[in-house]
């Protein structure tokens, strides 16, 4: 019996179908997740080169925490307020100012967050963690670097091998076309996270990671597109069963 995305039955269809589902709409919140963090960066909406610099070489005529005020934290308080804290940055960062003038505006707007019982975030409860983000921003640390590039490099490899998988199974596809296709995310996975670090260390690699991200995004979309239709659309189309063996096609 031949095997291929037209010929399968309708609850290994449903299988692949709904996994497929799943995972561009995860995809695309994770393009939402990366325009309200990374692309908000330089102050504005929409992802830039910037906005990469900024994240990962990080904005160095100013510090950490002016960049975020100015960047992803901007609608979280008032100008007047931002601006009061960006000149307490700029004049010193001084305890004793910070208790006076500052505390009282990070209790009210940032410590609902920021506090010790979050993950992932600063402590602002403690003077110590707002004062070390007072120097120079210098963009994302090599130990979060670290983290996130396992992360990825692990996680992404699991989705696209199955994506991979459920794609093999199309035979309206040239072999050539198709073996690119399934090559083409893991090298541009590498060429993502190889990004980061290169932009880290010098702001004009900051194009690899817009490049990377971009040849994930297209191998992503292809697969999907075809493996959708080669299963719901394609056996409608034609006048006899698709009797080609994917896995033995050459």
């Amino acid at each position: 019996m031949p095997l291929n995305l037209s010929s399968l039955g309708l609850p290994i269809k449903l299988l692949f179908s709904g996994y497929l589902t799943v995972i561009a709409i995860g995809y695309a919140v994770a393009m939402v997740q990366i325009l309200f963090t990374h692309g908000m960066a330089d102050g504005k909406f929409g992802l830039s080169i910037e906005d990469i610099v900024y994240s990962y070489y990080g904005n160095r005529s100013g510090s950490v925490l002016e960049s975020q005020l100015n960047g992803s934290m901007k609608p979280m308080a008032p100008d007047e307020e931002r601006f009061k804290i960006i000149q307490w940055v700029r004049d010193g960062a001084s305890e004793k100012s910070y208790e006076k003038d500052i505390k009282p505006i990070f209790e009210q707007r940032c410590i609902s967050c920021h506090n010790a019982e979050a993950s992932g975030i600063p402590d602002f409860t403690q003077f110590e963690n707002i004062k070390a983000r007072t120097a120079s921003d210098e963009g994302a640390t090599f130990q979060s670097l670290t983290r996130v590039s396992h992360i990825h490099l692990f996680g992404i490899s699991f989705i696209f091998m199955f994506v991979g998988l459920i794609f093999g199974l199309s035979t309206g596809v040239p072999v050539k076309l198709k073996s690119a296709a399934i090559i083409m995310p893991y090298a541009f996975l590498l060429l993502d996270i190889t990004s980061w670090w290169l932009t880290k260390l010098n702001p004009n690699f900051a194009l690899l990671v817009v490049l990377g991200g971009a040849g994930l995004a297209m191998a992503f979309v292809f697969m999907w597109v075809v493996s959708m239709y080669e299963m719901w659309i394609l056996p409608k189309k034609l006048p006899f069963p698709d009797r080609r063996n994917a896995l033995t096609r050459s």
